[in-house]
């Protein structure tokens, strides 16, 4: 069987490796729970919530697959299998049904907050194992930094 021989020695494509799949999990779930809220949202806030949920979608849809892409050019086979994302996953889940406005901005703001925090070890993990996988978990950081912003500035906390 014909394999992607990684550039990089075998402990740093551990490291690198790990972090970029906890990073794949993430993201996918994410854009899971995010798209979840964005279908049953309700409220005063409708449009707005439901418009930056799409944006948040988005993102975390684009980052997914370069951090997924880059996992391979590595050597390291990425897991989105859903049963891989729930077994794995470590955001919170939102509830069933209909979702007012304010809880879906508070859900995604905490979701969001634990998400960057995650990433933010990620890039320090792979500071030395590879700058290159590193560089990309930044540029997914920043987005994500970002959303947690936009997200908090709507919740007024």
């Amino acid at each position: 069987m014909a394999k992607i021989h990684s550039p990089l020695s075998e402990d740093a494509r551990r490291v690198t490796g790990e972090a970029l799949q906890g990073a794949v999990i993430d993201l996918i779930d994410l854009s899971l729970v995010a798209k979840q809220a964005h279908w049953n949202v309700i409220g005063r806030n409708f449009r707005s919530v439901h418009l930056q949920l799409d944006e948040l979608v988005a993102a975390a849809r684009t980052h997914t697959d370069t951090l997924a892409e880059r996992a391979v050019a590595i050597g390291v086979n990425p897991d989105g299998r859903s049963s891989k994302v729930a077994a794995d996953t470590r955001i919170a889940q939102p509830e069933a049904g209909y979702l007012h406005d304010d809880k879906v901005v508070a859900t995604i703001t905490d979701v969001l907050g634990g998400v960057v925090h995650r990433f933010r070890q990620r890039v320090a993990d792979t500071e030395r194992s590879d700058p290159l996988s590193q560089d990309l978990l930044i540029a997914a950081g920043e987005d994500l930094e970002q959303q947690h912003w936009m997200f908090e500035a709507m919740s007024g906390r």
